[in-house]
């Protein structure tokens, strides 16, 4: 059979049974499985526990449960509620303030807990019933968060940069650079669009009950600034080369447990162990799909599948940028039903030397497919942020919350064309820091 109609059947079976509900791990296992012996006979089998277990050799992949453990005991202490405040009590007499404290306010806890979901709750929980409290609209209040804790997948250090830069063998430290003013530059557009349609919307962006005196605003800053600087400290020894990803992620989650332990006093072993084992589950979730991932592209690349689409779009003959759209649109769509890790493991390793061979550069494609993966965040059916939400505020529809972010897939929209036009908004500080980029086709 032709490897293209291979090709075909096998993104239609993934789809058929990954929308049934099966774990995505659990899912691209069976199709690889299947088509391995279907095509190959049952003697390919013989090297399927080798090929699984290959996915999950890397000695870089012990950063993911180290930054998760990080993120969890974060989102696990009241660290999340203070910065919320402390960002309330410095802006609180900025007109729209506590729209940009929330924004701003997800943009820093993305950057402590490196993920969307985590973000979602811990300012959500904070945020939404102060905002519809002082009456902003609904769809305003919930949409705002839903799309500001997306910036958790971009903004560093984030978890689908180490599995794109493990994908694609590219350097983490670098992704995580060319995260960072992008992730300031859609911090700044939903700041905007929020200011924008609340006035709009004829909301006067009431001061709040009282005002702060210098000492209430200082008061707080303690027990937020502490954990600032260890993410400072971990993407400081990151990009000027003193540690690996693997050992700055373990030396900053043993940090942040040290200082929930003093500043929260989150020392008692039944909440460490709730820490230690949530953050388990999510790590093994995460490594099983990767595993299962190297195992379809085994499949993928065994039975021509890889080669003949690469070359296939290769000589499509058609303008770079027509095929960066095409791209574009394909990642949207998978985004839609896949979750960010599963689509960067899917696809990654195939599209990465079809977007060298056109030019373009590995790590602002890196920033092109994250946020492509924001938007899917806050998209059905998948949407996780989306039913975080709901879950955080029932009182609001879930209709309207998708229609207060959707205002917020189109800045995501509109940062993209942005970052085409100006690639070095993603390019420029990795440059700047540690010197150009040598790709490898």
């Amino acid at each position: 059979m032709d490897p293209l109609l291979i090709g075909l059947l096998v993104a239609t079976v993934t789809l058929v049974i990954l929308a049934s509900g099966v774990p995505v791990a659990f899912g691209l296992g069976i199709v690889s499985i299947g088509f391995l012996v279907m095509f190959e006979g049952l003697d390919s089998l013989d090297i399927l526990a080798e090929n699984f277990f290959s996915g999950i050799t890397e000695f870089s992949l012990v950063s993911i449960p180290m930054f998760i453990v990080m993120g969890v005991a974060v989102a696990s202490s009241p660290a999340g509620k203070d910065l919320y405040e402390a960002l309330d009590r410095w802006l609180y007499r900025v007109p729209g303030g506590l729209l940009i404290s929330n924004i701003g306010a997800c943009s820093v806890f993305a950057a402590l807990s490196g993920s969307s979901p985590a973000t979602c709750a811990a300012i959500g929980k904070m945020g939404i019933p102060e905002m519809l409290k002082r009456g902003y609209p609904k769809g305003l209040a919930t949409g705002s968060i839903a799309a500001g804790g997306t910036l958790g997948i971009l903004i560093p250090p984030s978890i689908t940069m180490i599995v794109y830069g493990i994908a694609t063998h590219t350097s983490i430290g670098r992704l995580f650079i060319a995260g960072m003013l992008p992730g300031l530059l859609l911090t700044v557009l939903f700041m905007a669009w929020s200011l924008f349609t609340a006035r709009r919307q004829g909301f006067k962006f009431n001061v709040g009950e009282r005002g702060y005196t210098l000492a209430e605003k200082l008061e707080v800053l303690p027990r937020v600034l502490p954990f600032l600087v260890i993410i400072a400290g971990v993407l400081f020894v990151l990009y000027g080369g003193v540690a690996t990803p693997s050992e700055a992620a373990g030396v900053g989650a043993l940090f942040v447990l040290i200082l929930i332990a003093v500043v929260y006093r989150v020392w008692q072993p039944k909440r460490i162990w709730a820490i230690i084992s949530e953050s388990m589950r999510e790590s093994v979730m995460i490594l099983m799909i990767i595993a299962a991932s190297a195992l379809f592209a085994y499949m993928m690349s065994s039975l021509f599948v890889t080669q003949t689409v690469a070359q296939s779009i290769a000589e499509m003959q058609v303008n770079r940028w027509v095929l960066m759209a095409m791209i574009n649109l394909f990642l949207l769509v998978a985004g839609f039903f896949l979750p960010p890790v599963a689509v960067i493991l899917m696809t990654a390793p195939i599209l990465l030397p079809i977007i060298t061979q056109a030019g373009f550069d590995p790590y602002w494609f890196a920033v092109i497919l994250t946020i492509n993966m924001e938007i899917g965040l806050i998209t059905p059916p998948v949407g996780l942020n989306l039913y975080v939400i709901n879950g955080i505020a029932p009182d609001v529809s879930l209709p309207t919350i998708l229609r207060g972010a959707l205002p917020f897939m189109l800045c995501m929209v509109l940062a993209i064309v942005i970052l085409c036009i100006f690639p070095q908004i993603a390019t420029w500080l990795p440059d700047a820091v540690m010197g150009p980029a040598i790709v490898t086709d």
